[in-house]
């Protein structure tokens, strides 16, 4: 239904996150990739099942990954339209259908290296940029925004596109479509999320 999150995109930020091995500088920002990745990394090149991994990744985002926000900034102006309860479900489902993209890919990266190239501000929060390289792959050039305090992931960029201007993007006319109805966006991520499993 949509062009959700591109599965590159998205797992290859968490990926840089997971097998940060250095900085360009220390920062903030740059310590928040270390420590993050170092916990991802711990559970992703663990001898554990893909179902374990899954679930252990699942609070890591939760906690370091500004879910909300990103879903709210997903939704735009009809953010302020949406009633709370449209809201609540819509943030629910927002980061069921964000974890999925992200856990389902887990088991597809193995003997990844990573280093942080740069950092620079933003006014979203401090770009980390790092190269991503992968056995027989051409090599990644993903970029993150960290932001907050504490510190969480506001934003994810790969091949040039922003995580979250691409799914505002596809949200918006989906529901333009839509007369602006939420509901109607609830009830296509609820199939979404239902096709998956």
């Amino acid at each position: 239904m949509f062009n959700v999150f591109s599965r590159r995109t998205v797992l290859g930020a968490v990926v840089s996150l997971a097998v940060a091995t250095g900085a360009a500088h220390a920062s903030t920002a740059t310590d928040f990739v270390n420590s993050f990745g170092g916990r991802l990394a711990a559970v992703v090149n663990s001898g554990k099942s893909l179902d374990e991994k899954k679930k252990e990744v699942l609070p890591l985002l939760q906690e370091n990954v500004d879910i909300t926000g990103i879903g709210r900034y997903c939704l735009g102006k009809y953010w302020r339209t949406a009633t709370p309860a449209q809201r609540d479900k819509y943030i629910s489902l927002f980061d069921q259908v964000l974890v999925n993209t992200i856990t389902d890919q887990i088991g597809n990266y193995q003997g990844v290296s990573f280093r942080v190239t740069t950092t620079s501000t933003t006014p979203e929060g401090e770009r980390v940029n790092a190269l991503i390289d992968r056995p027989g792959q051409p090599e990644v050039n993903m970029q993150l925004i960290i932001g907050g305090n504490p510190p969480k992931v506001v934003d994810m960029y790969g091949e040039g596109a922003s995580l979250r201007m691409n799914q505002r993007g596809d949200y918006s006319s989906y529901l333009a479509r839509h007369n602006g109805d939420v509901d109607a966006l609830n009830a296509a991520l609820e199939r979404q999320l239902n096709h998956h499993q």
